[in-house]
């Protein structure tokens, strides 16, 4: 410390609320950082979802448009669309099925990681409480689990 800190008068932060953030709220909301929400993972994947839903009809639209311009029976233009409609089920099913699988991951880490904080929680009760016995005590306790 210098001469001129330990020579100054100590200010006590009760008497300038403008250098005590907890005694002045409007410094406090001035200095808080702006959050914009985070967009959500969910609404995301049904925003995708519904493009592709909404890009498969028009292209079985289109298929089906041509298939009938070109084709003259209802047995080819059924063999045109159908094929085309198979590879484009598949596809959004696996689109579909890839999302609710993440969901199912996201849901299962989420679940442990919440098992992983209690289990650390009981584990630190458990030694404050180990800590508070007699030392011949407490190891009988520990031996015991």
């Amino acid at each position: 410390m210098t001469q001129a800190t330990l020579a100054a008068p100590a200010q006590n932060p009760a008497e300038n609320p403008a250098e005590n953030p907890a005694q002045n709220p409007a410094q406090n909301l001035a200095q808080a950082p702006v959050e914009e929400p985070a967009p959500s993972v969910d609404m995301a994947r049904i925003r995708y979802g519904a493009w592709l839903i909404v890009a498969a009809f028009a292209l079985l639209g289109v298929v089906f448009g041509i298939a009938v311009s070109q084709f003259s029976t209802a047995s080819d233009v059924t063999a045109v669309v159908g094929s085309v409609t198979t590879v484009v089920g598949t596809i959004i099913g696996a689109f579909f099925g890839v999302q609710a699988g993440a969901a199912g991951k996201e849901a299962a880490e989420a679940g442990r990681a919440k098992a992983e904080a209690g289990r650390a929680q009981a584990e630190n009760a458990t030694r404050v409480a180990l800590a508070h016995l007699e030392p011949a005590v407490a190891t009988e306790v520990m031996n015991l689990l």
